[in-house]
């Protein structure tokens, strides 16, 4: 049979594969995080260290985390005992260095939260954990008119200048896609010591329950069609923004993975394909994957990555506004052949 070479680099770190497990409760639990492995993972990023938990362990936080009470991405309020979802600092300390030790793919941390106060303690306690990288995971909900957008990217750059001066590991930064210049913020984190951009985080909307009278948490996991805000913007960044790309949200088949190489991503990442089809579904997609490349005679991915980005295509144009008006033509089609 044709040897394929699935071999990737990300955030300096040599992987056998573009498969990444992305953050989620999986590697909770030891065994399933050897599982992960086993089905193929070519690396995992922890479950989150939250930043309310770091408040719990008495860390002094900054400014921003008295602007209002619902400012998270997974916010306590809609997450009222994060201790069934998480462990406290310290076991979660324990429990990466115990994940470290069992595996023998790359392990990267994840913090998630937004201000400075106690992050860049705990990233250095992550790194000395055993972690091999480590995803920042930012995300501020502004609800104050007097915040502007500058003050609060102001915020995001000097964290993760914070972060750098603590840790000699690589930073990978989960973003969200509401920026107003997303190449600009970019740009701006790789300059501040990111080396790498996971595109894009999914935020857990809440949700009105009409009997109660109640905001409740509403978890919804992601499908193919999401893959695509992370697969555009990867195309325009590739080649202009000097880091390492994961695409994230929406990675369920081979054809996700492909077309996130080709759009100029290092990995792929996932968890709701795992959560909804079993870790099993690792090997499924690295099988599917080679039976693509063989078909389409790709010996390594390295062939392929970039292949689709903005500066590789034919039409650059299709990545932006001018092709607004043309897939908003593709409409007629859809329209009933005798008049309303």
């Amino acid at each position: 049979m044709t040897s394929i070479d699935f071999s990737t680099t990300y955030l300096g770190l040599q992987l056998k594969n573009p498969l990444v497990a992305s953050a989620s409760p999986l590697p909770k639990r030891l065994d399933l995080a050897r599982r992960l492995e086993d089905a193929g993972a070519s690396a995992i990023v922890m479950h989150s260290l939250f930043e309310e938990q770091i408040a719990h362990d008495s860390i002094e936080l900054d400014h921003f985390l008295h602007r209002g009470t619902d400012v998270f991405s997974e916010a306590l309020s809609y997450f009222p005992d994060l201790e069934h979802y998480n462990m406290g600092p310290e076991p979660y300390l324990d429990h990466l260095s115990a994940v470290k030790q069992a595996l023998s793919i790359p392990v990267i941390g994840s913090l998630n939260g937004v201000s400075r106060g106690g992050w860049t303690e705990y990233a250095h306690r992550i790194e000395q954990a055993g972690a091999d990288a480590l995803e920042l995971n930012i995300y501020y909900l502004p609800t104050d008119p007097n915040l502007s957008s500058a003050e609060l990217e102001e915020e995001y750059v000097q964290l993760v200048r914070d972060v750098r001066a603590t840790v000699k590991i690589p930073i990978a930064l989960k973003l969200s896609p509401f920026f107003t210049s997303i190449p600009n913020m970019a740009k701006r984190f790789v300059e501040a010591g990111a080396n790498g951009l996971v595109l894009f985080n999914r935020f857990y909307q809440p949700d009105f329950d009409l009997e109660l009278l109640e905001v409740v948490p509403n978890l919804e996991l992601s499908t193919s069609h999401e893959v695509r805000l992370p697969l555009r913007w990867i195309a325009i960044l590739y080649g202009r923004i000097p880091a390492d790309f994961a695409l994230t949200s929406g990675v369920h088949t081979a054809i996700d993975v492909l077309k996130a190489m080709m759009a100029g991503a290092s990995v792929a990442m996932m968890t709701s394909a795992l959560l909804q089809h079993g870790i099993g579904r690792l090997t499924a997609i690295l099988d599917d994957l080679q039976e693509w490349m063989i078909e389409h005679e790709y010996a390594s991915i390295g062939l392929m990555k970039g292949s689709m980005s903005q500066r590789a295509v034919a039409e650059p144009a299709a990545f932006e506004r001018a092709n607004y008006m043309k897939a908003l033509s593709s409409f007629d089609r859809y329209l009933p052949a005798q008049a309303f």
